[in-house]
């Protein structure tokens, strides 16, 4: 009996660090990344001062101008602006999904989302060079704008579409994981369906509605191919939804390949990657915090 059970607590101990190697391995990888870039773009921090590169909104690499302000600014227009929209319409489309739709059409609808979130994003990015695009060209002019219909308002909605899947899935599991005895309850005691939706699904399921938004804001942060065949890619910050823009992902996407033969250049660009990764890192972060506050409220 006794090598049977040291056998099994070998196993048992086996077991239990292969798990914890591989729980560790995703934050350490993160700060592999993150050395990684760091260790790629000393060439340009060695030429430039990190406040220059981050802050300048001049970019002529061939004349040592690196600034990423152009960038940074785009990625932040064209991602709030996409979840603006992406958000109120995907949680109010998981609410009657969840709350108020028959069977048949909770059925039938699962599948187009599921659908939606497995299109590629190129054919994304080719629907809206052909369909956004001219249809934010005509829309600028009734807003006082001129456009040539490649914008940050273009990307947005791309880029919103393309959200809607992930936060409509994740919002219809979490609206799923409330206890039907809770609607009973508030539908016992005089509350309308839309009361007991608000006071009860709602507010029980915060914590996740907030894990839901925070998986699209990193869908959105990160995208490339569609967006940048829509927003135009000039390198300069917008001020108003009808401008051009171009975000961080793109400038890496666009130039990468090419400039790997320029130290400066490549340093530079992974400097931005090195920017990106910090900022999904910081609103990953913020969120965490508010989801955390969440939970505690609803507790």
């Amino acid at each position: 009996m006794r090598p049977k059970r040291t056998g099994r607590l070998l196993r048992d101990a086996l077991a239990r660090r292969s798990m914890f190697l591989l729980t560790a391995a995703p934050p350490v990888l993160v700060v592999l990344i993150f050395l990684a870039l760091a260790g790629k773009s000393r060439a340009v921090l060695a030429v430039n001062s990190f406040a220059d590169v981050l802050f300048g909104a001049s970019w002529h690499p061939f004349q040592g101008a690196f600034g990423l302000l152009p960038f940074l600014a785009g990625t932040l227009w064209v991602t709030l602006a996409a979840m603006a929209l992406a958000v109120p319409v995907s949680l109010l489309a998981a609410v009657y999904l969840s709350e108020y739709a028959a069977r048949k059409v909770r059925a039938a609808t699962r599948p187009v989302v599921d659908f939606l979130a497995g299109i590629p994003s190129v054919v994304f990015g080719v629907w809206g060079t052909l369909m956004i695009v001219p249809f934010v060209r005509v829309l600028a002019p009734l807003f006082g704008a001129e456009s040539s219909g490649y914008s940050v308002l273009a990307g947005a909605i791309v880029l919103a579409i393309m959200v809607f899947p992930t936060i409509i899935h994740v919002a219809l599991e979490v609206f799923a994981a409330v206890p039907q005895s809770l609607r009973d309850a508030s539908l016992a005691l005089g509350a309308t369906p839309w009361e007991t939706t608000k006071h009860v699904v709602l507010r029980k399921g915060l914590a996740g509605i907030v894990a839901a938004v925070v998986l699209g804001l990193s869908r959105a942060f990160g995208e490339t191919m569609a967006v940048l065949m829509v927003v135009g890619n000039v390198a300069r910050p917008p001020r108003s939804l009808f401008d051009s823009a171009y975000p961080l992902p793109a400038l890496i996407a666009n130039n990468y390949g090419e400039m790997m033969s320029l130290p400066l250049y490549d340093s530079a660009l992974m400097l931005a990657a090195l920017v990106l990764l910090s900022v999904v890192v910081v609103f990953s972060v913020g969120a965490r915090l508010v989801l955390v506050r969440a939970e505690r409220k609803a507790e």
